[in-house]
């Protein structure tokens, strides 16, 4: 009886232990997360220090950029859905799949021009002393993101070496 009391206590314990790691990892939001809007926003007011004329202006100005760019991506997301449900259709022709990407293409050059806009806003509203520092901060984000975007060379520590072949 003392072994069965012993054992209902530790599995009494490791649910109380279980229930409490996910409650906090759950329910307490990550605020290192860099993808979050707010966040990004936080940090360009954070770094470059606007004041508080700044900061209205900034608000003002920023009001919709958020939901323009969830929008443009949700078109994105919904023609690369489309564009990838026709694999298994044999008879697509090459004039639907340029037809489909470029209208991909033309979303994403929607981006970039309203992201570009968008910096244009934070430079403009800046003043000499947060306009070298906001664009410092803008090439080392470009930089960082370029090295995101390129693929190990090939044979390298962190890259795959490409599969075997069969002659």
């Amino acid at each position: 009886m003392k072994k069965n009391s012993i054992l209902y206590i530790l599995i009494v314990c490791l649910i109380i232990f279980n229930v409490f790691f996910l409650f906090n990892y759950i329910k307490t939001p990550n605020d290192d997360r860099p993808d979050r809007p707010d966040g990004n926003r936080d940090f360009i007011v954070k770094e470059l220090g606007f004041n508080v004329t700044q900061l209205e202006l900034f608000n003002e100005e920023s009001k919709g950029h958020h939901d323009v760019m969830m929008r443009l991506s949700d078109d994105v997301k919904d023609l690369k859905d489309e564009l990838f449900s026709t694999l298994s259709n044999d008879s697509i022709n090459d004039t639907t799949i340029d037809s489909i990407s470029g209208l991909i293409c033309e979303k994403e050059t929607e981006k970039e021009k309203e992201i570009y806009s968008h910096f244009r806003m934070i430079k403009d509203i800046a003043n000499d002393n947060q306009k070298e520092k906001f664009e410092k901060i803008l090439m080392d984000a470009l930089r960082h993101g370029d090295r995101g975007n390129r693929p190990p060379p090939p044979n390298s520590e962190e890259g795959h070496r490409p599969p075997p072949r069969h002659d």
